[in-house]
């Protein structure tokens, strides 16, 4: 079903179309709280009658039918929601995460598991870093945590405030502590981690309201290209071990 208005604004259906949430299930997909932020960060001044008309349209009814507990849990949610960034425009994605993934590709040249990954501030890379715990004897040189530090270093503070990190895998829980500890803004990674992705495949470190900085994360860019980094190199190690 198609959002219209009423319940919801003419300019509310506008803002929304330009996120994709053009139906009921888009909206109820990418949730009322998350929406309502999405606009925010849109730059659209936006209200809590706004909030209860979203609510409206996702029960498929209007504002005014909204009990004060309604209104009450709505609010909750919204200052307990984790906050909420739009992503990087798709060319900036597609330009970054394709340098993370050649900086997986020497990884994969050295033997190590294929993981890159930069830092961009304002458009620009300050820092990179591919997988290295194997030729570093280091168990925390993984491509991010490489990475954050060569951009602390290039501004001479460990706070990367503004910054982006593209990634071409999940992080996991140590370097999602570095990458929260840097206040990091946007995380953007391509391929999920079942086994020890912490931003919500295996935990959720992003989301968690009890720490004191959240970045926002974009999971998914070309997701399928860097999986197949991933799954080539373990091939070829199995192939090479069953060969010995």
């Amino acid at each position: 079903m198609t959002l219209s208005s009423p319940p919801l604004p003419p300019a509310a259906l506008e803002w929304l179309a330009i996120q994709n949430i053009q139906t009921r299930q888009q909206l109820l997909d990418c949730g009322v709280v998350t929406a309502f932020l999405k606009l925010k960060a849109a730059g659209h001044t936006v209200t809590r009658r706004l909030l209860f008309a979203l609510e409206a349209a996702a029960r498929g009814g209007h504002w005014r039918d909204l009990t004060e507990a309604d209104k009450a849990a709505l609010l909750k949610q919204l200052t307990e929601h984790p906050p909420v960034s739009l992503p990087p425009a798709a060319e900036e994605r597609a330009r970054f995460m394709s340098l993370a993934r050649r900086l997986a590709e020497q990884a994969a040249a050295e033997g190590e598991v294929p993981v890159g990954a930069v830092v961009v501030k304002n458009g620009e890379v300050i820092g990179q870093g591919y997988n290295q715990p194997i030729g570093r004897h280091d168990p925390s040189a993984h491509a991010e945590m490489l990475a954050l530090r060569e951009a602390a270093a290039r501004l001479g503070n460990y706070r990367l405030d503004g910054c982006d990190l593209y990634v071409t895998l999940e992080p996991c829980p140590m370097c999602s502590g570095a990458i929260l500890h840097s206040r990091i803004a946007r995380v953007v990674y391509g391929a999920r981690d079942a086994k020890t992705g912490a931003a919500g495949s295996t935990i959720n470190l992003f989301s968690d309201r009890k720490l004191n900085h959240h970045a926002s994360i974009f999971g998914g860019v070309d997701a399928e290209a860097c999986a197949s980094q991933l799954s080539a190199f373990f091939q070829a190690r199995r192939q090479a071990a069953a060969e010995d």
